[in-house]
């Protein structure tokens, strides 16, 4: 397969990986740009692999997990809890989108390896071998990385909740 027909039927699975990864449709799009360049240049070896999808998607986690290493030291702090938000009625399709959003917001606050896990767990429906081949560890690895990261958003899920009903007594 030419790199050209690459793009085109994957680009898009991509950039919506890349998207659950860094949470930002823009910087999704420049993060699969960034690997895709990288790719590029090395297509003749890549093409060749034995999994080319399980190639490339290792190159954008690794990458995602490189941005986050350089960003963190500009990153401005922004208060993310979900406190604020009362609960609706549930066809508020407003609520359902808050909730979301807020889900996403304790979601990206984990480890990026965790974050990795979970997206490739839960959205990309792989099992925990093909996650390890990705991440480059076992699938005892990947198992432990999804129960340390479900374990932190049940501890920030019970938090915010003991916030939430502690503002609604006062």
């Amino acid at each position: 397969m030419s790199f050209d027909d690459y793009v085109r039927l994957r680009g898009e699975r991509l950039v919506r990986l890349a998207r659950l990864l860094v949470r930002d449709r823009h910087l999704a799009e420049d993060l699969v740009q960034d690997v895709l360049g990288r790719a590029f240049v090395r297509w003749e070896r890549i093409s060749r692999a034995e999994d080319v999808d399980t190639y490339v998607k290792r190159m954008l986690v690794n990458q995602h997990i490189s941005w986050r290493r350089k960003r963190s030291s500009s990153e401005v702090a922004v208060d993310t809890s979900a406190g604020h938000l009362e609960r609706a009625d549930p066809a508020d399709i407003g609520a359902e989108a808050a909730e979301r959003d807020a889900a996403w917001q304790l979601i990206a606050e984990l480890p990026p390896k965790q974050r990795a896990t979970l997206v490739l767990r839960y959205y990309e429906d792989l099992d925990d071998a093909a996650i390890g081949e990705i991440l480059r560890c076992s699938p005892v690895t990947v198992r432990t990385q999804a129960m340390r990261a479900l374990a932190t958003l049940r501890r920030r899920l019970v938090d915010e909740a003991a916030l939430t009903r502690k503002d609604v007594n006062r």
